[in-house]
């Protein structure tokens, strides 16, 4: 007889898994990082992405200089690193993705995992065109002279004026420069209005197709292909922003660049968008709310020190976005020198620093070709890595919650590659402005992350959080994570929610167009496409659960002394026995008759 109810309850599920595995072919395993310096190589790739390097620095300059700290600091405090662990810490207590995890929490709340692969999906569509972008120009920077540092080229308008050493005000002011005609005319290909779709340019789609392999094959092999790529595109955009840094700061008019971009004004306190950019610029750049440290998380051994990785990581985070400052405004002070302009005529944010200001300025200086080439090869880094972990996360939700077909023989190949040509096919037909801004908005990893506070905080509780969290490293986080958990994480998420609504205006187009009322509707509609299966999945698990309310809240995972009973424990007919003293498994009981 088994020595408890429990432990038959554990080797019978262990038995019928095995049993699982063994029909119908072998069920391959789930996988764990090799080392823990793939799990935050990967997740550091994740998370430190292009908004660290073209929104930050301009935020920071933009909304008062240093004083933009004191609300970066604050939501990052009360914001930031809880949600941070408390993700990457379900992923590794339940050894599961986004959708696995809180089916798995809390069954009520099952939604967030779907509603987050639903805006992973979406980000796989469209984020991959910037690397596109990037490798367009990538391939430009190795003509000489650059491309878009004159104005001979097929594709330049009469209107073109090649002014980069030339005082702006100077020039006409019907004058166009030939790196925004590069842009808009060779590369994006604008067409007329929002209503006309325009044709593919081909070279660009050739660079999108290449881009979309890449990522495949980061990717096909799972955890075992992501954990030795990272070592490259994780580590590799370092080197580049460090060449970039130390050119910028030799560069005349540097300091006055970097002046900008520190100086303190304390009268922006006041201002209340100050404050919404620094929480969104939080959510955007720690990727909370999207599942992908859930999933990252999940490969992670149990005893992972899951609390001091998370400190190490949003540390790392936000200095380089603080460091990247240095290196892009060293830069723009240059090219404000050059021009003798103002740097806020020269400063701008996203695709308008990446692929017009900078590469402008790099057209300065000399032997522009070099620091062309380490300029966009940086992007493109960033960009990767952020790119295939994505997509990384969400094959392994499909495998978490469909193990037994995608499991097997090259399924989970096939399926990737159908998912890759399906992102692909959507990236050449659907991606504009409008999509990007509506699909994984603020408001959208607002709303899920007042689910995910309320979901640990109350339902699933904190201090039963903080218990499991113990029992993987050995010692409860501090107190006040329970707290912010609890109150201040969601208060402040729903007060930033309720002001971004107020604040809330059309989508602006290229050359100051306003989006027509049917874009703005299919944008909502793809924000909805995501947030909608919150109350959707909520509303089918009370229908279909029996009982009271109280049955499709916790514990849909066993209590404490059953902590990961997973089919990844369980594989192997094994069942986890637990010193209570110390809450930390014991040998594994085999087969106990």
């Amino acid at each position: 007889m088994c020595a408890s109810a429990a432990a038959c309850h554990v080797i019978t599920a262990g038995r019928v898994a095995e049993g699982q595995r063994s029909g119908g072919g072998q069920q391959q395993d789930r996988g764990q990082w090799a080392s823990k310096a793939e799990f935050l190589l990967a997740v550091a790739g994740q998370i430190i992405g292009l908004g660290n390097v073209w929104r930050f620095p301009y935020l920071c300059y933009k909304n008062g200089g240093g004083v933009f700290f004191v609300p970066y600091m604050l939501f990052l405090v009360v914001c930031g690193v809880p949600l941070f662990l408390l993700e990457t810490a379900l992923g590794q207590f339940t050894s599961l993705g986004g959708v696995g995890a809180w089916r798995k929490i809390c069954p009520l709340f099952a939604g967030l995992g779907y509603a987050s692969q639903v805006m992973i999906l979406h980000s796989c569509v469209y984020f991959i065109i910037i690397l596109a972008w990037a490798l367009f120009y990538l391939c430009s920077s190795f003509q000489t002279p650059l491309p878009w540092a004159h104005c001979n080229n097929t594709w330049n308008t009469d209107s073109c004026v090649g002014f980069e050493r030339h005082n702006i005000s100077e020039v006409s002011e019907n004058a166009t420069s030939p790196v925004i005609e590069f842009w808009e005319r060779e590369v994006l290909d604008l067409s007329a209005s929002v209503d006309h779709l325009g044709s593919v340019n081909l070279r660009l789609a050739f660079c999108l197709l290449l881009v979309w392999v890449v990522c495949y094959f980061c990717v096909w092999k799972g955890v075992k292909s992501t954990g030795k790529v990272v070592y490259v595109t994780a580590t590799f955009p370092y080197v580049m922003l460090l060449v970039l840094l130390i050119r910028g700061v030799t560069l005349p008019g540097a300091v006055d660049g970097i002046i900008y971009y520190l100086k303190p004004n304390h009268t922006r306190l006041t201002d209340p968008q100050v404050w919404m950019d620094a929480g969104t610029q939080i959510f955007f750049s720690y990727g909370i709310g999207l599942g992908s440290l859930t999933a990252l998380g999940s490969y992670n051994k149990f005893n992972n020190d899951c609390y001091k990785d998370c400190f190490r990581l949003c540390l790392l985070n936000s200095g380089t976005s603080f460091v990247a400052g240095f290196a892009i405004f060293s830069v723009l002070g240059f090219m404000a020198q050059e021009q003798g302009v103002d740097i806020a005529d020269v400063a701008q944010s996203g695709p308008g620093l990446a692929f017009i200001a900078y590469p402008r300025a790099v057209s300065m200086m000399p032997v522009p070709q070099l620091w062309a080439v380490c300029f966009f090869l940086m992007i493109i880094m960033l960009g990767l890595d952020t790119q295939f972990v994505s997509l990384e996360a969400l094959m392994m939700s499909l495998s978490d919650r469909y193990p037994a077909v995608v499991r097997k023989g090259r399924r989970r190949e096939i399926l990737l590659l159908l998912v890759c040509s399906v992102c692909f096919l959507l990236g050449l037909l659907m991606v504009t402005p409008i999509y990007d801004h509506f699909s994984c908005s603020g408001a959208s990893l607002l709303l899920l992350s007042v689910c995910q506070s309320v979901a640990i905080g109350w339902i699933y509780g904190a201090e039963r959080f903080s218990s499991d969290i113990e029992a993987m490293i050995g010692y409860q986080p501090l107190g006040s994570f329970r707290l912010c958990w609890r109150y201040l994480t969601p208060a402040v998420c729903i007060g930033t929610f309720v002001f971004s609504l107020m604040c809330w205006s059309p989508l602006t187009l290229a050359n100051g167009l306003t989006a027509p009322g049917w874009a703005t509707a299919m944008g909502w509609t793809l924000t909805l496409s995501s947030v909608s299966l919150l109350p959707v999945c909520a509303l089918y698990t009370l229908m279909n659960t029996p009982g009271k309310l109280s049955t499709a809240s916790p514990p849909a995972v066993p209590p404490r002394a059953g902590l990961m009973l997973t089919d990844e424990h369980l594989s192997n007919a094994a069942c986890l026995t637990f010193d209570l003293s110390t809450k930390k498994p014991k040998e594994p009981i085999k087969d106990v008759v």
